[in-house]
């Protein structure tokens, strides 16, 4: 690691900490520090449960109970127990808290306004581009992948959203009974792997590899959230069932997809697949392509893709904000 690049890093942190009074005891001056208030924020208007707050925000259960006993004794938040299971607890705002709710969000604009009007116009379009461009790597830094059972609850939503987008996108629309080419069996080891990548503790995309043959692989349902796409989590799946492969042995990839994925078929390009006969029977692919693994996919500059968090196609196509997923 560049020993440059970290120190900027650093230098960087303690300039937004100290930007946004991340360091105060009394944060905008209403009496709570900082980890108080975003958690009154998180969990809004709908109220959540307190292991998705700890996903969510990446914090252990002891120091979540102790910001919630703290809101609670401010008379902010009610922490109840659900009925269906005891063991989940879930807080909601009180009157009094959607007022310090409304209140942080009248002192939160008035915050950001004040610092975009210290800059002139020119100035003030590039921070703001500049903080978005940051916020896209972090995201994209923050998304973690994990091999993972393809029954499991979060797998099967990934695999419920993907087959009802091909459903919507495919010409000919999708009946996954029809589609054979994956079965739970053949995505589990040691036939198979199933990786899925999480935001904030929130599913956002997934894909799969399954053995066809002594050295050959074949990569299925790779899917990008479209509230995560533009974080290149399709490369970064794409790169780690490689990996995975290579692991069990493969000597070459394969994958198939349908003519209405475009952008899928920029991310296997880029990535060094080339397009090669078809080679399985499935009733929804048009395009077959084929990798040998170890060989070394166009650079960048050759391909025409931009460096960054928003190079590359993530399938299918690039979205916008942060998935937080309704359970």
């Amino acid at each position: 690691m560049d020993s440059e690049q970290v120190r900027r890093v650093r230098s960087f942190n303690r300039t937004v900490t100290e930007t946004v009074g991340a360091l105060d005891q009394s944060y905008l001056k209403r009496g709570r520090p900082l980890g108080e208030a975003r958690l009154l924020y998180e969990i809004g208007k709908a109220g959540a449960e307190a292991r998705a707050l700890r996903r969510r925000l990446g914090l252990d259960s002891g120091y979540l109970s102790r910001l919630l006993r703290s809101l609670e004794r401010q008379g902010l938040v009610a922490v109840e127990r659900a009925d269906a299971d005891a063991r989940l607890r879930r807080a909601t705002l009180t009157p009094k808290g959607f007022s310090e709710v409304a209140a942080y969000d009248d002192l939160s604009d008035r915050l950001a306004a004040s610092l975009l009007d210290s800059l002139d116009e020119a100035r003030r379009a590039r921070l703001v581009a500049a903080m978005g461009e940051v916020e896209r790597l972090l995201l994209s830094a923050a998304v973690v992948l994990e091999i993972e059972p393809p029954a499991s609850a979060d797998a099967r939503w990934c695999l419920e959203q993907y087959f009802r987008e091909l459903a919507h996108r495919f010409v000919e629309g999708y009946d996954p009974a029809k589609d054979l080419t994956a079965s739970v069996e053949n995505l589990t080891p040691p036939l198979g792997v199933f990786v899925l990548a999480r935001l904030r503790g929130e599913p956002v995309g997934c894909g799969a590899l399954k053995r066809v043959g002594a050295e050959i692989g074949e990569i299925k349902r790779v899917w990008t959230a479209p509230a995560a796409r533009g974080l290149a989590v399709a490369r970064r799946l794409l790169h780690r069932l490689e990996a995975e492969a290579a692991a069990m042995g493969f000597a070459v990839l394969r994958l198939d997809t349908n003519k209405a994925l475009t952008e899928a078929h920029a991310l296997y390009l880029k990535a060094g697949y080339r397009e090669v006969a078809r080679f399985n029977d499935n009733p929804y692919a048009q395009r077959w392509f084929e990798k040998r693994l170890g060989q070394t996919a166009p650079s960048p500059r050759e391909s025409g893709e931009r460096a960054g968090v928003r190079g590359g196609a993530d399938p299918f196509g690039k979205g916008a904000k942060p998935l937080v997923r309704p359970r």
